[in-house]
């Protein structure tokens, strides 16, 4: 930050705060700037608001590590790195290097699940998050189905940390192995699987810094040349997994709709549907367990 060490108001650190990260090309400004200031002043965002009204100030080392937080957000390091925190639908999940952040369009697949969950009413579902990361998923359906038992497999020694801490205080079993070749006890005994995994082709990096440089390439490439193979083993496990007419949900790159279709086809799944995110681009696939 370039204003003085002497101005300290919440107003006017706010507005420089703003202008550094909109000049580093940071596509989200106003808000990043906003949770940082939370964060230091360990607050939620409505209080900043009433504090910046009453002209309250930041503490000389509460402005100091403000400062180098916005340097560092500046330099396009995740803002959840910087927090140690991502929101997900109802949740404050510990997100960190070596861990894929939650995002946005996930909470859609999410949605899903849950509907169909809704739509069977059952009285104690089993569900599963294949290739959880952070745990989001699992974590997700394990605190709005309370009823349901969740199992989450994650396989990356770096990201397994992160899923024990998200799931297990919420009762999910988590599982650190491939998500591709599970126990086969836990085969036919799934309602539900939902998947966000690796998918993007390995010709297509991601041109925003904060996922092309800091996001585990593990959670990112799907291999193979149409970045698909990681997400075929998927689909071939929760088939296995899934009772019949049980229902498994995966998210996808927008371009790959009618590939991840067909990939669900060959797998042997039926009902096979694309939907889109709240943005109206096409970011997952759906398909039922054949009866």
């Amino acid at each position: 930050m370039e204003n003085p060490l002497s101005v300290r108001e919440l107003s006017a650190v706010r507005r420089a705060a703003l202008g550094q990260l909109a000049a580093a090309g940071v596509p989200s400004p106003a808000v990043d700037a906003d949770l940082l200031a939370c964060h230091v002043l360990g607050i939620e965002r409505s209080e900043l608001k009433l504090r910046e009204l009453r002209g309250d100030s930041f503490s000389e080392p509460q402005f100091t590590q403000y400062a180098a937080l916005l340097e560092r957000r500046a330099a396009r390091i995740p803002l959840q790195h910087l927090t140690g925190e991502g929101h997900f639908r109802y949740l404050t999940l510990k997100v960190g290097p070596g861990v894929f952040s939650p995002r946005p369009e996930t909470e859609t697949v999410v949605q899903l699940g849950l509907d169909f969950l809704a739509e069977q009413g059952l009285a104690a579902p089993r569900c599963a998050d294949l290739c959880s990361g952070s745990g989001a998923i699992a974590a997700a359906l394990a605190s709005e189905v309370p009823q349901a038992s969740v199992w989450a497999v994650e396989l990356s020694e770096d990201a397994i940390g992160y899923t024990r801490a998200n799931c297990e205080p919420l009762g999910v079993t988590v599982l650190h192995r491939d998500a591709s070749a599970l126990p086969a006890p836990l085969h036919g005994s799934m309602d539900l699987v939902i998947s966000n995994p690796p998918y993007i082709p390995p010709n297509a990096v991601p041109r925003e810094p904060e996922v092309r440089d800091h996001d585990p390439q593990m959670a990112l490439y799907g291999l193979g040349e149409d970045g698909l193979q990681i997400p075929r083993a998927i689909a071939a496990e929760a088939l296995r997994l899934l009772r019949p007419g049980g229902l498994f949900v995966m998210e996808h790159a927008e371009v790959q709709q009618d590939s991840a279709a067909q990939l669900l086809r060959d797998a042997g799944f039926t009902a096979v549907a694309g939907h889109p995110d709240l943005s109206g681009r096409p970011r997952s696939t759906s398909g039922r367990a054949p009866r």
